[in-house]
C-alpha cells in the first residue's frame, strides 16, 4: 500500500515486480507467496467485532487480490506467471496443487501462491513457511518494512540491535519477532533458511539471491553461507 492507508500502491506493485523481474531472469526458480493486510487483516477484523473465522477467510480473499495485481505488473514485464489459490477460485486462477506448482517452476513460470494455507487461524508466514517446504525450496525469503531481525523492537527501542545471523532455536527461546513460531518450526524440520530483509531497498531481492550479507539469516546453525542456486 506504500505511503497510503489502505489499498494498492500501483508505483510500489511496479517497483516489486521490476524487482522479481530482476531475479527471474538470473534463472532462479521464483514463488511467491502474498499478504492481504493492505486491505484487511483477519484479526485486526475479529477486533472489531468480525468473527474470527470469517475475518481470516477475508484476509485470505485479499490476498488473491493482491496476487492478481502482482502477476499483472509481472506478466506486463514479460514474466510468465501463475496464480494458484487455496481457496477455489477458478475462475480467476488456478486450485493449489502441489505438483503441478513444481511443474510451472520447472517450465520457468513464476508461480504467486495466495488464500494462505486456506484455513482459517493460520498467517501468512505460516503459509509461506508450508508452501516453502511442499515445494522443497531453497530458501526462504521474508520480504518486510525492516532491515532483518532485531533483539527488540526497532520501532520502540531506538537501541535495539540487528542480527545478521541467528538460528531457529534462538528465535524460539527469545521470541524473535520473525515469523511466527509455527512458520519457524516447519522451516527448521525440513532446514530452510530464512533470509529476513527490507523488501523495498532498491535492488535488495536480487542482491539477498545472489548471497549478499542483507538482512539477517535464520538457520541451524551460526556462519552458514548464502544465496541461491540458480537452476
Amino acid at each position: 500500500m506504500g505511503t497510503q492507508s489502505f489499498g494498492i500502491d500501483e508505483p510500489v506493485v511496479a517497483r516489486i515486480a521490476d524487482e522479481v523481474k530482476e531475479v527471474y531472469q538470473l534463472g532462479v526458480e521464483i514463488a511467491v507467496v502474498i499478504g492481504g493486510g493492505n486491505i484487511i487483516r483477519g484479526l485486526a477484523a475479529s477486533h472489531r467485532g468480525i468473527e474470527r473465522v470469517t475475518g481470516d477467510y477475508m484476509g485470505m480473499l485479499a490476498t488473491v487480490i493482491n496476487a492478481l495485481a502482482l502477476q499483472d505488473a509481472l506478466e506486463k514485464r514479460g514474466v510468465n506467471t501463475r496464480v494458484q489459490t487455496a481457496i477455489d477460485i477458478r475462475e480467476v486462477a488456478e486450485p493449489f496443487i502441489r505438483r503441478r506448482a513444481i511443474r510451472h517452476l520447472q517450465k520457468g513460470r513464476l508461480v504467486i501462491f495466495a488464500a494462505g494455507t486456506g484455513n482459517p487461524f493460520f498467517t501468512t508466514d505460516s503459509a509461506a513457511a508450508l508452501r516453502a517446504n511442499e515445494i522443497h525450496a531453497d530458501v526462504l525469503l521474508k520480504g518486510t518494512n525492516v532491515a532483518g531481525v532485531y533483539d527488540s523492537d526497532p520501532k520502540t527501542n531506538p537501541e535495539a540491535e540487528l542480527l545478521p545471523e541467528v538460528t531457529y532455536q534462538q528465535v524460539l527461546e527469545r521470541n524473535l519477532k520473525v515469523m511466527d513460531a509455527a512458520a519457524i518450526s516447519l522451516c527448521r524440520e525440513n532446514d530452510i533458511p530464512i533470509v529476513v530483509f527490507d523488501l523495498l531497498g532498491l535492488g535488495n531481492v536480487r542482491r539477498v539471491v545472489c548471497g549478499e550479507p542483507l538482512g539477517s539469516l535464520v538457520s541451524t546453525e551460526l556462519g552458514r553461507g548464502r544465496g541461491v542456486r540458480p537452476d
